[in-house]
C-alpha cells in the first residue's frame, strides 16, 4: 500500500480557515437578537438598560450573552466607566457598524425585489402543489 501526501499551498489553508471562520461569524450574528442589538446600537452608544429596553422581548441572560459573543467578535465595544453604580456602555465598532450596513442593504433589496419575490413564490407553489396532488379522476384503483 502506499500513502501519497497531498500537499496545499499556504493560500488554501488561509482560504479554509477564512471560510470556517466565516461560518462560524455568520451563525453568531444570523440570529435575531444579535441583528436586533447590532440595529438598536446604530450610530449611538446606549447603556445596558438602555439595550435592553429597545429589544423587545430579550431576557437580561440573553442580552448579556449576545453583547458578550458579538463583543468578543469585534462588533460591539463595551466601556466599563469606575462609577458607583457601575455604568456601561455598548457602541458598534467600525466591522459592526458596516455589518449593519450589510443587513440594512439586504432590506432594502428586500423591500425592492419583494413584489417579485411573492409572485415567484406564488409560481413556483402553485406548479409544485399541481405536481404533488395530480386531479382527482373519479376512477378507483
Amino acid at each position: 500500500m502506499v500513502t501519497k501526501q497531498v500537499r496545499r499551498a499556504p493560500e488554501d489553508g488561509d482560504v479554509t480557515r477564512a471560510d470556517s471562520l466565516a461560518r462560524e461569524i455568520f451563525s453568531g450574528v444570523a440570529n435575531k437578537w444579535a441583528l436586533l442589538i447590532i440595529n438598536v446600537l446604530g450610530e449611538q452608544t446606549l447603556r445596558f438598560t438602555e439595550v435592553r429596553t429597545a429589544v423587545d422581548g430579550i431576557s437580561h441572560k440573553m442580552l448579556t450573552q449576545t453583547l458578550r459573543a458579538l463583543e468578543r467578535d469585534g462588533l460591539v465595544h463595551r466601556t466599563v466607566y469606575a462609577e458607583v453604580p457601575p455604568r456601561v456602555d455598548y457602541r458598534l465598532t467600525e466591522a459592526g457598524g458596516a455589518l449593519r450596513d450589510t443587513v440594512n442593504g439586504m432590506c432594502a433589496w428586500t423591500r425592492r425585489y419583494l413584489d417579485e419575490i411573492e409572485a415567484a413564490r406564488r409560481r413556483f407553489d402553485a406548479q409544485h402543489n399541481d405536481a404533488a396532488h395530480p386531479p382527482h379522476t373519479g376512477t378507483k384503483d
